[in-house]
């Protein structure tokens, strides 16, 4: 291993070195900091600038160095140094920016950017640069799951990027629910009338491609390994099962409809002639094959009214019912029943629903069915009445009067809600055989966890739709399509050539020996240190991608391909032994002693600020930049995730004098926008337990303080900010000052 030879190169530009005295922060560097070597430069960034750094890398032999200027979030293509580790020290947006320019403030301004210099310094000499996971896996084989519009899309899209695919369908056949449709809601103008599927030149593309390998009849019998090399069994109808390997899976295995014999007070179940919208399109497409209209299911009748009955058992708040909306109803509905409008315009159609959701163009398609003379009515329908071939529709018409009506009907057609086909939800099956999971399964993965993906409230597969769509905690398996959330045909080609290319990114990665998401590219990984190990089994519960399993002797295995590099199971280790080679407990901690610390009659308060990289750190960033000022006494760093944090950190600052810790996280609970799924939930039940610290301690709980923080509270945080530092002073200075 080659001599530390460590670096640091202050720059001038963007104003700092009109607001700040570079020369003394490069004093600083020299130092305090250590560094063998120190530059300035007007303008760091520059070619000439960058020329500077990479000349002393390859002629002076520098191994480790810190960059002064702006936010590591910024100018990262230019500040790019592989070979070496970086620290950054954040002096433009998290100094001269967050600060007013008067000069009565350049004191305070100037001991910001001070200590953020001392910080980096002091980072910089505890890191490594990582050489990458050794643990590669090699194999570009995609494996899409479900032989939908979302798996076809999946497969095609992957196709044409140049990777092979194996497309695995349960059934005998390609197209899912879309092959079953007569017609589909248009996505292209004029938004006028429903379109052809182009499900059948959908399939006839997939069988024609070379790149694609289609096993009917088969399901996954088990799934095991890490991105690059899942070992995959593939199971036929005949009882042949053949393994092997995929470098990432995606999984599109659709829905299924809500059974509309649970809505006997609707007529589901009583009368044939009471359909859901998967009935309806049924009917048409044996009506199209024999040339004839849509006749009535019960004796093959001429339909001449429909009524279409919208949110049936959907959108219900009492529990018996499926609590959302999919999305995708009430076109549908529109686009059914113009299937009589355009067949004969005197048929009559009643929509009758609570709320018209037709977003985006399908404005256009409402009004197309207005036009062609479909009746919509707001109401709340109260039962179906069936009496021999005809129902009678009970609603409480919400438009004229307010008052209950009602509407004969020979044909009724309820638009039921989609259900996923996720497989089993293991927190709510734990006792369930073992034989009857495999069943169920759709992934049968060979994970402590569970055998499929983790789900969410109702039944979807996990994922977030702001912060990472299509990203499950299984890491480099995908989902797409209405198994992730509701949504029509439109929607699902979009969500399945997303998951392919995040597939694609994932096996990319792996065979890199790099972290997949939300830190692609990062090549560090969990090391564990196993002579200090207590065995307390704390990393392998909080780890949220199932990857830390434990030996024989129960000490904890780490398959660093399935990990995404969050530092989760480094701030659960109570005794400090799991690290990663640029982001320790060591790195941090370093950091937090290097900040100068006022006496206590200096009047100037230290608050820690430990930001979420994710959310927090980037609203830091840009509430500088929009010039939203902040108390100078913070010192603000980024971490990879709060769920990384170690109650060390925290009791270390109040020991050095610190007078107050601020955790900034991302939102967490069901509707949770942590990038790491618990992250910032085991940090906030972390430091729920650190009063007892600071009783003993003898200082105020409310020097310890969580708060949740999206990347948008760029106008929030710093208020939060000036509110805690406010909230400081009002309790006094940290008597720990001087004992530190």
């Amino acid at each position: 291993m080659s001599e530390m030879k460590a670096a640091a190169y202050i720059c001038r530009g963007c104003g700092i070195g009109e607001r700040v005295d570079t020369a003394q922060m490069a004093k600083i560097a020299q130092k305090e900091g250590k560094m063998q070597l120190v530059r300035e430069h007007d303008f760091l960034c520059s070619a000439e600038g960058v020329k500077v750094i990479r000349d002393d890398i390859e002629k002076e032999g520098v191994t480790h160095l810190v960059i002064a200027a702006c936010s590591r979030r910024a100018k990262t293509e230019a500040f790019h140094f592989p070979t070496v580790a970086v620290a950054r020290a954040n002096i433009r947006e998290g100094v001269i920016w967050s600060q007013p320019e008067d000069e009565e403030q350049r004191e305070v301004r100037q001991e910001m950017a001070d200590d953020y210099v001392r910080m980096a310094c002091a980072e910089v000499k505890k890191m490594k640069q990582p050489a990458g996971n050794p643990n590669v896996g090699h194999s570009k084989r995609l494996l899409v799951v479900g032989g939908g519009v979302s798996g076809m899309t999946a497969a095609r899209e992957a196709s044409k990027a140049g990777y092979q695919v194996t497309l695995v369908e349960k059934t005998g056949a390609l197209g899912g629910w879309a092959a079953r449709l007569w017609r589909r809601v248009p996505d292209r103008e004029p938004y006028r009338d429903p379109i052809d599927t182009g499900v059948q030149q959908l399939i006839e593309s997939i069988q024609q491609d070379p790149n694609i390998e289609v096993r009917l009849n088969s399901v996954v019998a088990s799934t095991s390994g890490a991105p690059g090399r899942f070992t995959v069994k593939i199971a036929t109808e005949s009882g042949d099962c053949v393994s092997d390997e995929f470098g990432a899976i995606v999984q599109a295995t659709g829905f299924t409809t809500y059974d509309i014999a649970k809505l006997p007070e609707l007529g589901g179940g009583k009368s044939p002639n009471v359909v859901d919208q998967a009935g309806l399109e049924k009917l048409a497409l044996e009506a199209a094959e024999n040339g004839q209209p849509i006749r009535r299911p019960s004796d093959g009748a001429e339909v001449k009214t429909v009524v279409f009955i919208q949110c049936a058992g959907q959108r219900d708040d009492t529990g018996k019912h499926l609590p959302y909306c999919s999305g995708h109803c009430c076109a549908t509905s529109i686009k059914q029943a113009m299937y009589f409008k355009d067949a004969n315009p005197d048929v009559d159609t009643v929509v009758i629903y609570t709320d018209l959701r037709v977003p985006g163009n399908g404005e256009d398609f409402y009004r197309s069915g207005q036009a062609k003379g479909v009746t919509f009515t707001k109401g709340k329908v109260s039962g179906v009445e069936v009496d021999g071939g005809r129902c009678k529709v009970n609603f409480h018409d919400l438009i004229l009067d307010d008052k209950n009506a009602h509407v004969e009907a020979d044909l009724v057609v309820l638009a039921t809600g989609q259900v996923p086909v996720s497989g089993v939800d293991i927190e709510k099956h734990q006792d369930m055989p073992e034989e009857q999971r495999k069943a169920i399964s759709v992934l049968n993965l060979q994970y402590r966890q569970g055998p499929d993906l983790p789900q969410l409230k109702y039944g979807f597969t996990d994922s977030h739709f702001i912060c990472f769509p299509y990203e499950t905690r299984r890491t480099g398996i995908y989902a797409a399509g209405p198994v992730r959330r509701p949504m029509d045909i439109a929607q699902a080609l979009e969500d399945a050539t997303g998951a392919a290319l995040k597939a694609i990114q994932a096996m990319e990665n792996a065979g890199l020996g790099r972290a997949a998401h939300p830190r692609s590219g990062d090549l560090s990984y969990p090391i564990v240190r196993l002579d200090g190990c207590t065995q307390c089994k704390r990393c392998t519960v909080e780890c949220p991608f199932g990857a830390i399993d434990e030996d024989e002797k129960r000490y904890p295995v780490f398959n660093e391909s399935r990990c995404r590099r969050c530092g989760t199971c480094m701030g659960a280790c109570p005794v400090r032994v799991i690290s990663f080679e640029n982001y320790s407990v060591d790195t941090v901690g370093a950091q937090i002693k290097a900040v100068d610390i006022p006496d206590e009659f200096s009047e100037k308060p230290r608050i820690l600020v430990l930001a979420c990289e994710n959310d927090a750190y980037p609203a830091l960033d840009m509430a500088g930049m929009g010039r939203h000022h902040y108390s100078p006494f913070v010192r603000v760093i980024p971490v990879r995730c709060l769920g990384s944090v170690n109650t060390i950190w925290v009791t270390d600052a109040l020991n050095a004098g610190y007078d107050g810790v601020m955790l900034m996280g991302c939102k967490h609970g069901e509707d949770y926008q942590c990038h790491f799924v618990k992250g910032s939930e085991l940090a906030t039940y972390r430091m729920s337990k650190i009063d007892d610290t600071l009783k003993q301690l003898a200082l105020e709980t409310e020097r310890v303080a969580s708060y949740e923080v999206a990347i948008t509270d760029i106008a929030r945080v710093p208020q939060l900010i000036n509110d805690y530092v406010a909230k400081i002073n009002e309790i006094g200075l940290s008597p720990m000052k001087g004992f530190g």
